[in-house]
């Protein structure tokens, strides 16, 4: 019971670290990523090692490492996670198997993978509700803009929620699928336009730091550094630094709130199933 509590208590401690990091820098340090796992493995390895119990508690971990470590991978080359959050995710897997079986492990990964899922869409409708709020008049022009330079694409999916209507009359499913034909242009507009209005700010070179992602390329004499995924290195900050200009950046939605909130509800579960 020490192990199950110690693990949890780490993991918690160290979420809390990665959301004020994330809410203040929005970055989460790959120290910080880095050390949960080695804390987590480590502990459950000496654990194991002076408990005089066998290693399974030690191998779950290693499961669970692997198990996420494929999953924040996803997630990143899915483009739906920064580097930061990826790894958080999976610093998180040498944390999650606390069960004595792996169909008990795996149906905590299960439970905490849909528990962030469910939280992490409601957060980021509620996040994209209050910028738009605070951004109103702007993310209105761009709107606009964005439906007017693309009707087709909303002509389109009037042509095909009709069609999926009449086909409703024998297939009462479809007429969901008719729904979202009807609202996709919408939900589409009002991410563009989010994105282009809310979500791109011009700061100094000098307060740029690694993994930074820029709006649009930047030519610095005969060099020219471009958008990438993968975010600013910082060899290219410091070559960007030499200019002393500002540049636009893109940021992302501060998504480590949902880890926590994920992990406290994933705990209450976990307290009610298994004690």
């Amino acid at each position: 019971m020490i192990e199950v509590i110690f693990l949890i208590a780490l993991g918690l401690i160290w979420i809390i670290f990665a959301v004020l990091q994330d809410l203040k820098k929005r970055e989460i340090a790959n120290w910080l990523n880095f050390s949960l796992i080695i804390f987590a493995l480590g502990f459950r390895f000496f654990y194991c090692l002076f408990s005089g119990t066998d290693f399974n508690f030690f191998y779950y971990g290693l499961m669970g490492f692997a198990i996420f470590f494929i999953l924040g991978n996803v997630f990143y080359y899915s483009k739906i996670f920064a580097g930061g959050d990826a790894k958080l995710m999976i610093a998180l897997g040498g944390v999650l198997p606390l069960t004595g079986t792996i169909n008990g492990n795996l149906n905590l990964f299960l439970i905490f993978i849909l528990l962030f899922l469910i939280v992490g869409a409601i957060y980021g409708f509620l996040f994209s509700v209050i910028l738009v709020i605070k951004n109103f008049k702007k993310f209105k022009k761009e709107f606009l803009k964005n439906f007017s330079k693309n009707k087709k694409l909303f002509y389109l999916a009037l042509v095909i929620c009709a069609i999926l209507i009449f086909v409703s009359f024998f297939l009462e499913l479809v007429i969901y699928l008719a729904v979202i034909a009807f609202i996709f242009p919408y939900l589409y507009f009002s991410a563009k336009s989010l994105d282009e209005t809310c979500m791109i700010k011009e700061i100094s070179t000098k307060k740029l730091t690694e993994g930074d992602w820029l709006y649009r390329g930047v030519r610095v004499k005969n060099r020219f550094i471009k958008y990438t995924w993968d975010g600013l290195t910082k060899e290219e900050i410091q070559i960007l630094k030499k200019t002393d200009k500002k540049v636009l950046i893109r940021q992302g939605i501060p998504f480590s709130p949902v880890f926590l909130i994920a992990y406290l509800v994933w705990f209450y579960f976990f307290i009610r199933t298994f004690y």
